[in-house]
């Protein structure tokens, strides 16, 4: 079996050859959610909240349905947006006021994702298992949100600030 941080090196290498010749940024987060979901364990959701009109929007995800609009501050998505760091929370119902979009998600890791200083979306993952998260999730799922930030045109997304 494959050992954690060999599949979560993998998983970014792939993330490389997979968005290096698309720029796209809808197109690219759409196909990294997808990557999160095969190569990432004991996950139940993954994907993308957009900054959009002064509140976080449902991007491209895989899981079940979401959440379509989480306010600044609320939860840990919004919590994340406004603090600007990674959020790795245990037991999401320990979590003061955490959005339960599925009753399942037990623990949760979100990324801000920061493009020339402002904060455009953050990176969601939930699983159904606590304590799911740890550091060698942390650090790589920074190095994939870099990958990402550094080989797609997110320019579209930055006009509104």
């Amino acid at each position: 079996m494959i050992k954690k941080e060999e599949k979560l090196q993998e998983m970014n290498q792939a993330l490389k050859a997979l968005i290096q010749p698309e720029g796209d940024w809808l197109a690219n987060l759409a196909n990294s959610s997808a990557l999160l979901f095969e190569f990432m364990d004991d996950i139940n959701w993954a994907g993308y909240y957009i900054w959009k009109n002064d509140q976080l929007v449902l991007g491209p995800f895989q899981g079940k349905t979401a959440c379509v609009r989480i306010e600044e501050d609320k939860g840990v998505c919004g919590t994340a947006y406004s603090q600007r760091k990674i959020m790795v929370v245990e037991d999401v119902h320990q979590f003061p006021g955490h959005i339960a979009c599925d009753s399942n998600s037990k623990s949760e890791i979100v990324l801000p994702i920061i493009v020339a200083g402002e904060v455009i979306a953050v990176l969601d993952i939930d699983s159904p298992q606590k304590s799911r998260f740890d550091e060698l999730d942390r650090k790589y799922l920074q190095e994939f949100v870099d990958i990402l930030v550094d080989e797609t045109d997110f320019l579209p997304l930055m006009e509104k600030f």
